[in-house]
């Protein structure tokens, strides 16, 4: 089974959750939106996830 999370700043309603949730896969990461969870998911490794998480935390994505 796999365990999706998502961070603890995320705000919820009794109805939806509005974040990306994240789970180990293993050898990579899954990534999924948590509106949708029984929509296909991405992989990333582990270590194009932390460069993403870099980039996030430095405002360095693509607008």
């Amino acid at each position: 089974m796999i365990t999706w999370r998502k961070a603890s700043h995320s705000e919820s309603t009794s109805t939806q959750s509005d974040c990306v949730e994240v789970a180990d896969l293993g050898t990579s990461i899954g990534i999924r939106d948590s509106k949708a969870p029984e929509a296909p998911h991405i992989t990333l490794t582990p270590v194009a996830f932390a460069t993403l998480l870099t980039q996030a935390k430095r405002d360095e994505l693509p607008h």
